[in-house]
């Protein structure tokens, strides 16, 4: 699956939009069951539902903690592997830090956004000095009604794959 124009046709293609999830289900089976699904991209931005059903819930039939860390962890991770080349760059989940303000009870949404000005600050001009770089992610849930769920502070390494000394099988 060539992720690259996938997203780029699923900006302005609800079928397309599909496609990509489909593709991702298959891609990280981990986040099938959940349902986890990007809801909107565009260059800059990604909108990811994390849906209101059983396998998201709390033992009090509220969307769980986990669900909403792994949904922080997905919405910017994608972006990031959407906006970074594959080829070029390594990118590693390195901490993941969760506030949580308000009890989920219906449909949420994460969001994040990073625009080409905060790459070249924050990832390529530092990767000309140094082999890899930490950026912190902030990403926010929110659920349909505007209620501010959780704050995800996702700190990726990014690296070039010149500079990885791990094999990778």
């Amino acid at each position: 699956m060539n992720t690259t124009q996938l997203v780029k046709k699923a900006r302005d293609s609800k079928f397309y939009l599909w496609l990509l999830n489909q593709g991702l289900f298959r891609m990280i089976p981990f986040n099938k069951p959940h349902n986890f699904r990007v809801a909107e991209i565009t260059d800059t931005k990604i909108k990811t539902l994390l849906p209101y059903r059983r396998s998201n819930f709390n033992h009090i039939r509220g969307i769980h903690a986990c669900a909403m860390a792994t949904v922080s962890e997905f919405t910017t991770g994608f972006l990031m592997v959407s906006k970074l080349d594959p080829k070029k760059y390594r990118i590693i989940m390195k901490t993941l830090e969760m506030e949580y303000h308000y009890q989920g009870k219906m449909d949420a949404y994460g969001e994040f956004e990073i625009t080409d000005q905060w790459l070249a600050e924050h990832i390529y001009q530092p990767l000309e000095k140094e082999d890899s770089v930490v950026v912190r992610c902030e990403v926010k849930i929110h659920d349909k009604e505007g209620h501010h769920l959780s704050t995800g502070q996702v700190y990726w390494q990014v690296k070039p794959w010149s500079k990885v000394k791990t094999v990778v099988s």
